[in-house]
């Protein structure tokens, strides 16, 4: 599973010409679900997200995370996160989960960033949408469930 993280002031998400969910500062997750992965992989992206120390103290360093501040998520479905751009003009997305078992574990990933106590809005799976982001900083920064096997340098 993967996730692209964006720190933002405001953001909100549109499904033909409605608003469907809008956060005031707080994060943007965009979720992409592969291949294989399941309900430890989703775990894994809440933790990281909910704890990344992404937003400034009064010092302006990074030191505080999205539950320390009361952030607002706006998560949203994006397999694009799994294209793959290795061969030719037209990206694949082989390694993406297909629609039935990606929609039952975007629920599951939702749910699990509702339990930690922050507002949670999201747009539709599968829908055209249209996501207005005001990013802050900018940062921007991707969380790979993948990682949690690899090992660390040094």
């Amino acid at each position: 599973m993967r996730a692209l993280v964006q720190r933002v002031s405001q953001a909100s998400v549109s499904v033909d010409g409605e608003t469907v969910g809008s956060i005031g500062a707080g994060l943007v997750v965009l979720v992409g679900i592969g291949q294989g992965d399941d309900e430890e992989d989703a775990a894994y992206i809440v933790n990281k997200t909910e704890n990344l120390r992404i937003f400034s103290d009064d010092a302006g360093r990074f030191d505080r995370s999205a539950l320390d501040i009361d952030a607002e998520l706006l998560v949203i479905s994006q397999f694009t996160l799994y294209a793959d751009t290795r061969r030719g003009r037209r990206p694949s997305f082989s390694e993406a989960m297909p629609p039935e078992p990606a929609t039952a574990l975007f629920e599951r990933t939702l749910r699990l960033f509702e339990q930690t106590g922050l507002k949670v809005r999201t747009g539709r799976f599968q829908a055209s949408m249209l996501v207005s982001i005001q990013n802050d900083g900018p940062v921007t920064i991707m969380i790979d469930s993948a990682d949690r096997m690899r090992r660390r340098r040094g």
